[in-house]
């Protein structure tokens, strides 16, 4: 299955970036005694990441955070460095952690899984629920472009499991379940390492266990994720119930993906004021984006609210005229100009006026030698194969799109294609069970937008030079749901 390949990881740093020390409020909310965190020393003692091989970028989009202890390719954070910062986790209690719960409030942290939902409001409802409660930390990424999340759990095992750790301790789980694709063999490696060096050093506060999911997209839908882990084929299911109320073995349930965890395990260490001082007002902190396409495929942390540009130039996927448009937000995202991307700011509510959605951090850069109408169709092709066929609109409406779509890539539409390409649109956006097709929706309209120029010619039998050599990487739909 072709899919982006471990990502090389770069960092963003600003200048003068924040050091993390926490208040001794921050610090009794999330371990409830001590507050000293002197021995723990800082993020900026470790220096640049050159000195273990890896590049380094001193650029504006923001501060290294989650990867400024990042291993060299083939190694990872051991549990010893790990506690030379971060104290171990305090042990699992059935009554929530209310004045950690309020600290992650404070922060302003929202997930870092695409939907971006408030990650304060999920803990109060998970702890709201009966006791019993069940923490599942999701690696599963079927974002094809995406690789943030296979990196983190790869290289800084122990961050994401401090983070699973603490969202139990908040919520007062007694359960977590940590879900990668059965595909991604080297995190789950990883995590059975991690998880054998804390139980030679330290004794694990919660039950941990590892879950291997279909390799499918949509079964990393909360829902679905809730239904596989039940029993169930991995296909989103009608809600309500929300598994924040109904969720594993019928217990109330917080989904949250790996990066959020590993953010929760930095605020518990170093405070809701450090968190702050990096991001927006409204959406604070970093966060990672996955760069491909145009340039080497890659990771890198930036600011919320970090400039387009300086996100692509630290990426290399500048100078200017390199790029003809970018894919925001993955193949789940709004394809826009390159020039529209490179003056934005890259947060939610900025991207938000022009259609657009960081998502869960990726930007996949066509060349200005591609064809984004090719691209759209290979997309859509795949958005059908992955469809879990529970409604029309995917059943139907997406390989309906897909056909059309390929037909106007390969300059063999019919006058009326594009029409009817905007009427089923319509037709199948907000009907699905899940939504699966409105992404389908948002990538083709915004493509009939972008590539118009290109979408004439193609109408007229004159597609584009590279309508025929495919320039993004499109996995073929696996045929397991269990």
């Amino acid at each position: 299955m072709s899919r982006l390949a471990a990502a090389a990881p770069i960092t963003v740093r600003m200048k003068g970036a924040p050091a993390g020390r926490p208040a001794a409020g921050d610090a009794q909310a999330a371990h409830g005694e001590r507050s000293d965190h002197s021995e723990h020393g800082e993020h900026g003692e470790h220096g640049e990441h050159s000195e273990h091989g890896e590049p380094a970028v001193s650029h504006e989009p923001g501060p290294a955070r989650l990867l400024a202890d990042l291993p060299v390719p083939g190694e990872w954070r051991s549990l010893a460095r790990h506690r030379s910062t971060y104290r171990t986790p305090p042990p699992a209690s059935a009554r929530p952690n209310r004045r950690l719960i309020e600290l992650v409030g404070r922060a302003g942290l929202r997930g870092r899984g695409g939907a971006g939902f408030p990650t304060v409001r999920k803990l109060e409802a998970v702890a709201g629920g009966r006791e019993h409660r069940v923490v599942v930390a999701n690696a599963t990424e079927g974002e094809p472009a995406s690789a943030k999340d296979r990196l983190l759990v790869t290289r800084m095992p122990h961050l994401v499991l401090d983070g699973a750790l603490l969202a139990a301790h908040a919520v007062g789980a007694e359960e977590i379940v940590v879900c990668l694709e059965r595909t991604g063999r080297e995190a789950a490696r990883a995590l059975h390492r991690a998880l054998a060096e804390r139980a030679g050093r330290e004794a694990l506060v919660c039950s941990v266990r590892i879950a291997l999911t279909p390799p499918r997209y949509v079964a990393g839908e909360e829902t679905a994720l809730v239904h596989w882990l039940n029993g169930g084929p991995a296909k989103p299911t009608v809600a309500p119930p929300r598994p924040f109320e109904r969720g594993v073995d019928r217990r109330p349930t917080l989904v949250q993906n790996v990066e959020t965890l590993a953010h929760l395990s930095q605020i518990a260490a170093f405070g809701a004021d450090w968190f702050r001082r990096a991001g927006t007002a409204e959406e604070p902190g970093t966060t990672l984006f996955t760069v491909s396409g145009a340039t080497r495929p890659m990771v890198l942390e930036a600011e919320i609210g970090a400039r387009g540009r300086d996100v692509l130039a630290a990426a290399g996927a500048l100078p200017a005229g390199r790029l003809q448009a970018v894919l925001v937000g993955g193949y789940f995202g709004t394809w826009m100009a390159a020039g529209d991307l490179e003056g934005s700011l890259l947060s939610r509510g900025a991207l938000s006026h022009l259609g657009a959605s960081p998502g869960a951090g990726v930007l996949v850069t066509l060349p200005a030698s591609g064809c984004g109408l090719l691209e759209t169709a290979r997309i859509l092709r795949w958005y059908a194969g992955e469809s879990a066929r529970q409604c029309g609109p995917c059943t139907f409406g997406l390989p309906a799109l897909a056909e059309v779509t390929s037909a106007l890539a390969a300059g063999r539409a019919r006058s009326d294609d594009v029409a009817r390409l905007q009427r089923w649109a319509g037709d199948v956006e907000g009907r699905g069970a899940c939504r699966h097709p409105d992404g389908a929706v948002r990538l083709l309209r915004s493509a009939l937008s972008v590539f118009a120029s290109d979408v004439a010619a193609h109408m007229s039998g004159r597609p584009c030079a590279g309508s025929k050599q495919p320039a993004f990487p499109v996995p073929a739909p696996s045929k397991e749901w269990r």
